[in-house]
């Protein structure tokens, strides 16, 4: 596995990226992975490394860096009414999808130019808060993404500037929507409204919601952690990537 963490010049900034692609047979094909609201983590860097095996070239962006370099937290993050979650969330609340959206423009170019990257479409999935993010990148960006996947993304459906429900028939890449049946931050009837914007929007993709498992499914350090639903997830991200990409 080759890795590096460098700093990646943006419209705001430099942008803490870690990537990290298979030692042979280069180059590959790109994927984005959005971090969730605790932020970058040692979690986070393994899951990039396990999608980067199956033969892909990850990014994965620290997507607080207009905060500054402090933006990365301990493990009570999660504690809420701790330093670490108030101090996040300091930080979260003054995210926004336009200005995330320009930093994905930034990595697009980056793309461009590394050798490790192939010419072909790119991909791009979040996680929680990045969800929205992937979505509308791939509305906003719809000649470059071509496969795009959100996991317990959080208010789909909003008022916010570019949110992903308005823009799901710009898309040209095929989604994947997944939800959880117990996530306060995007509850039945936000999904089933996301569900029929969905169908309605002609995309050839997929909102599936899992049964018994809860918001954060996916990070194995998680209290929420599901087996079954985790590797589902692995399951269904890497074979819209192969799809898709390859």
């Amino acid at each position: 596995m080759r890795e590096e963490v460098l700093n990646i010049e943006t419209a705001d900034g430099q942008m803490e990226t870690f990537l990290c692609w298979p030692e042979r047979n280069v180059p590959y094909p790109a994927v984005l992975m959005l971090m969730d609201a605790p932020g970058i983590r040692t979690e986070l860097y393994d899951m990039a490394r396990r999608l980067a095996t199956v033969g892909f070239f990850v990014l994965l962006p620290n997507l607080y860096y207009r905060a500054g370099a402090d933006t990365k937290y301990g493990k009570n993050v999660l504690e809420h009414g701790s330093e670490e979650h108030k101090r996040m969330r300091l930080v979260r609340t003054k995210m926004t999808i336009p200005p995330v959206m320009e930093d994905i423009y930034s990595l697009l170019q980056f793309i461009e130019n590394h050798d490790a990257a192939n010419d072909g479409l790119v991909g791009v999935h979040g996680y929680c808060m990045s969800g929205p993010y992937a979505l509308a990148a791939a509305a906003r960006y719809p000649d470059k993404i071509g496969a795009a996947a959100s996991f317990y993304g959080t208010w789909i459906v909003s008022d916010n500037e570019e949110s992903p429900h308005q823009n799901l028939s710009k898309a040209a890449g095929e989604l994947y929507i997944s939800c959880a049946e117990f996530d306060e931050l995007a509850p039945p009837e936000m999904v089933e409204e996301l569900k029929q914007l969905f169908i309605a929007s002609g995309n050839i993709g997929e909102l599936e919601v899992h049964e018994g498992a809860h918001h954060g499914f996916a990070f194995p350090e998680r209290w929420c952690y599901d087996k079954q639903a985790a590797e589902r997830h692995w399951e269904r991200l890497i074979s819209l990537y192969i799809r898709c990409l390859t």
